[in-house]
């Protein structure tokens, strides 16, 4: 690695296979995100970032996906980090979208070009040379890609939304937490399965405007599974980044101070997935309907987003 001279004051690195004098204009060049010198302690330029692992696939759960960015950024998100090896059409456009307005990140991951990844996330059964297209390591480098811009890290899939139910945003849940656990740098939260086969009856929320929208409406599905917690069940986390020197898709593999799992009573994952504990009866789940408090400010924005990527016309809106 060359050594910066103390006057210099780099924004950009590249990196070559040998040693040479930078002549390519075609190099690529990254922008150095991560000098600490560019700050004063405690200022950040985002408060939370979604480190979302990639997409693949042909992914085109366009509502689901538009539902969830909008309902983050209610909560108090600045940014999300988007990895992208493929998607759908019509989620492109949306993902162009947010990437224009810079509430999305999209980072270009074309792993398929150059290794076989498995396509399910256990090894022994799903082979391929990279496990799940690179879930780890996407993870992993979205964390430093965040160290020193962001305050805090959720660590979660697209599917899912870290939800607190005793706060009415993200910023108000972390300034209780946190001084109660000050040296505390991982925060793991409960994950809750709404199965997508059971529909809410009244159909309140079965909108006329999204029946051509690709993808699942969550507000129709407020049933959920209790978790059997005699089981092996999983978490996903809010980090601070700086805390945090390794992580796994569940847990943190290496860091640096305390570790706490937050009460599901005070929060939880919105999880809206097939049935994780298929035998269940819809007598058997609970009724959570923790979405709708925030309808009246969600819909409207997800009408506003989908009618700019031409998903949603006036006439639907009707």
């Amino acid at each position: 690695m060359c050594q910066i001279p103390q006057s210099c004051d780099a924004t950009h690195v590249t990196l070559l296979t040998q040693p040479d004098h930078v002549k390519d204009l075609k190099q690529k060049w990254l922008p150095i995100r991560n000098k600490v010198a560019l700050k004063k302690e405690n200022e950040f330029e985002f408060d939370f970032t979604v480190c979302v692992s990639t997409l693949f696939g042909g992914y085109n759960n366009v509502l689901q996906f538009a539902q969830t960015l909008e309902m983050y950024r209610l909560l108090g998100v600045d940014r999300v980090v988007i990895y992208n090896t493929s998607c759908g059409p019509e989620l492109n456009r949306l993902l162009h979208s947010y990437s224009q307005e810079g509430f999305v990140e999209m980072v270009p991951w074309p792993i398929d070009k150059h290794l076989k990844p498995s396509w399910r996330w256990n090894p022994t059964e799903h082979g391929g040379d990279l496990h799940y297209f690179g879930q780890l390591t996407t993870l992993n480098e979205c964390i430093y890609r965040s160290m020193e811009r962001s305050r805090y890290v959720l660590l979660n899939d697209i599917d899912e939304i870290i939800m607190p139910y005793q706060h009415d945003s993200l910023t108000s849940l972390m300034d209780t937490l946190q001084p109660q656990h000050p040296n505390t740098g991982v925060f793991l939260i409960e994950n809750h399965i709404f199965p997508k086969k059971h529909f809410e009856p009244s159909q309140r929320f079965h909108l006329p405007q999204w029946s051509g929208v690709p993808g699942i409406n969550i507000l129709e599905h407020v049933y959920r599974e209790e978790p059997d917690r005699s089981r092996y069940h999983p978490y996903k986390m809010i980090v601070q980044p700086r805390m945090v020197e390794q992580t796994s898709v569940h847990e943190m593999l290496r860091n640096f101070g305390e570790r706490f799992k937050v009460p599901p009573e005070v929060c939880r994952i919105i999880h809206v997935r097939v049935p994780l504990q298929g035998s269940l009866t819809l007598e058997q789940l609970k009724v959570d309907k923790r979405l709708w408090d925030f309808h009246e400010r969600m819909i409207p924005n997800v009408d506003n987003v989908l009618r700019k990527v031409g998903l949603l016309s006036s006439d639907q809106q009707k």
